[in-house]
């Protein structure tokens, strides 16, 4: 089966207490949205102690563009990027040549060429590795990703498959935007970067090999509108449904319970799980609705 030969996430430049988000947010919010101060503590019931950025705190109180948050985020993806692959592949122990497919996973900013072809064209990687830039699958484009770059490998026993994951979430803030998904987003969100190498079989793994069996997703009907994006001139306007917790609830069990059931396994044969963290709710959510103790 594939396994995982490394992982390499970046220290972002600026790395913010949660109270400094939280006057900034005030700062920002209180003369145009009435309801701040009875939200204000949404910062405090997240639990979050501090927050990685790309830029410092002041950057996101300063007037700019769609078009400048854009071109920063291009920019600091590009640079943050190729620091954690050259991490990652030192780590495999093999060469940027060595890679035949490049998963690069974003939803955060805009670019075509995609960030993948920019990142080949700087690190003089293989011209002919594999492109597959996905976008738009926002909370779970790192395990979507994950899985498609292990069933990769799987089809291909040589493949050496580098996996991307970028989301400058902060660069998305939209200050002129009143309303609570955005102020309730501001609470929650930060910048984060990871790569990971993936081989296949034909590969001996040095070390303990954490390997790949199988990957699910499911798409609920009718809940398109419980997270995503809303394009405006201003840029990308968060959509945030309190009823993510509720999703999880009612379905995450049974859905997880199915998936396990058709290779064998049980929820007691799960050591750990790995949940997105959108906030302490969501957290609380999967922790109930699965039985099984968290260490977040």
């Amino acid at each position: 089966m594939p396994h995982i030969a490394a992982t390499a996430t970046i220290n972002l430049p600026y790395k913010i207490a949660q109270q400094d988000v939280k006057q900034q947010a005030h700062d920002l919010f209180s003369a145009n949205f009435p309801q701040t101060d009875r939200l204000i503590f949404a910062f405090d019931n997240t639990e979050i102690v501090t927050r990685n950025f790309c830029k410092p705190l002041s950057y996101y109180a300063e007037p700019n563009t769609f078009e400048q948050r854009n071109n920063d985020y291009i920019e600091n993806a590009l640079k943050y990027s190729v620091q954690a692959i050259e991490d990652c592949i030192a780590k495999a122990g093999v060469t940027g040549g060595d890679i035949t497919d490049i998963y690069f996973v974003t939803t955060t900013g805009l670019a075509t060429p995609s960030i993948d072809a920019l990142i080949i064209n700087q690190m003089q990687l293989n011209p002919h590795v594999n492109r597959s830039p996905l976008w738009g699958l926002g909370c779970g484009g790192g395990v979507s990703g994950m899985a498609k770059a292990c069933t990769t490998a799987k089809a291909n026993p040589d493949a050496v498959v580098l996996l991307v994951a970028v989301e400058l979430c902060s660069l998305t803030l939209i200050k002129s935007d009143y309303s609570k998904s955005n102020f309730i987003g501001s609470s929650l969100f930060s910048d984060g970067i990871a790569a990971v190498i993936i081989k296949g079989d034909n590969h001996i793994p040095t070390g303990h090999k954490i390997g790949f069996i199988a990957a699910s997703s499911k798409l609920y009907y009718n809940s398109l509108d419980v997270m995503g994006w809303e394009f405006k001139d201003t840029g990308f306007k968060v959509l945030f449904s309190k009823d993510i917790p509720t999703f999880i609830n009612e379905n995450v069990k049974i859905d997880i319970t199915e998936f396990l059931t058709r290779h064998q396994l049980q929820l007691s044969d799960i050591k750990n799980f790995i949940f997105h963290p959108g906030g302490k709710k969501v957290l609380d959510a999967y922790t109930n609705a699965l039985g099984v103790e968290g260490d977040f």
